[in-house]
């Protein structure tokens, strides 16, 4: 059963980073992560990690961790097994977390481990584009300073952490007061392992096959990224392209009186008349 947004649980995480590349060798030397729910951030993790290697001059003008920081750190082996527990089965959440998610899965790769297949990832940036679609700029610093959350960016892990779960609390906020209040309607637009509503995505393609098929009309809740709304449409659907990753529902759609195509992922939620 789908659950209300305000019931998950999310482990927000950040990585420090010797360089840009974990598959060329790159390593983690810091992370942090904080637990978050309902707006309300309860428990926190953070430790810097020695990578076992050198950091590269670009990496510390951003970060400003030195080797000197890192040399007694523990290692990856110590750190990632308790960033693992303290993460649970939680949604984890990240800005650009598709970076974080690359480190930490090639770490654990060193470690002989790996992340559940079925661990749910959303990615707060693309949250910010898909909710505030006119901004110039949509880097962390940028985006907190739209929505006015006054908390200077520091670069490091567990102030980014903070940042990030600020910038996600208004974020849920604006798009609750739009009508998405329940975790799948967010994860089909803004997670990143498409697995986990493979289920419910499946459903939705059954349903508008038989809608084509006995030329019935359908009614959606459609979200539209271009201007970060909510509509109620009534579709005849014609037929389920996909194109590259995504799939699309095109059909004549009774509000704009013309055929539109449909992002699946997009529909909130679908009822054959």
């Amino acid at each position: 059963m789908d659950r209300k947004i305000d019931d998950i649980d999310f482990v927000v995480f950040d990585v420090e980073t010797t360089g840009l590349q974990p598959k060329s060798g790159d390593r983690i030397i810091e992370i942090a992560a904080i637990r978050y729910k309902n707006g309300k951030s309860s428990d926190s993790f953070s430790s810097l990690i020695n990578p076992r290697r050198e950091i590269s001059p670009s990496a510390f003008a951003v970060n400003h961790i030195s080797q000197e920081m890192v040399n007694a750190a523990p290692d990856a082996s110590s750190v990632l097994p308790e960033f693992l527990e303290f993460a649970g089965q939680s949604c984890l959440a990240g800005y650009n977390v598709m970076f974080d998610l690359g480190f930490l899965e090639q770490e654990l790769k060193l470690l002989g481990r790996e992340l559940p297949q079925d661990t749910p990832a959303m990615d707060v940036m693309r949250i910010a584009r898909r909710a505030m679609p006119n901004l110039d700029r949509y880097g962390l610093a940028s985006v907190t300073q739209v929505l006015g959350i006054n908390i200077p960016q520091e670069h490091r892990a567990l102030g980014d952490c903070q940042l990030t779960a600020a910038v996600l609390s208004r974020l849920i906020s604006q798009l609750k007061g739009k009508g998405l209040d329940t975790f799948l309607q967010f994860y089909n637009l803004f997670g990143v392992n498409p697995g986990i509503t493979e289920d419910i995505n499946n459903q939705r393609i059954a349903a508008i096959r038989r809608a084509i098929d006995f030329s019935l009309q359908l009614k959606i809740r459609y979200y539209s990224s271009s201007g970060a709304q909510v509509t109620e449409r009534q579709v005849t659907p014609k037929e389920i392209r996909q194109e590259g990753k995504f799939v699309y529902m095109v059909g004549y759609c009774h509000l704009r009186k013309d055929e539109r195509t449909f992002k699946l992922n997009a529909i909130l939620n679908l009822e054959i008349n």
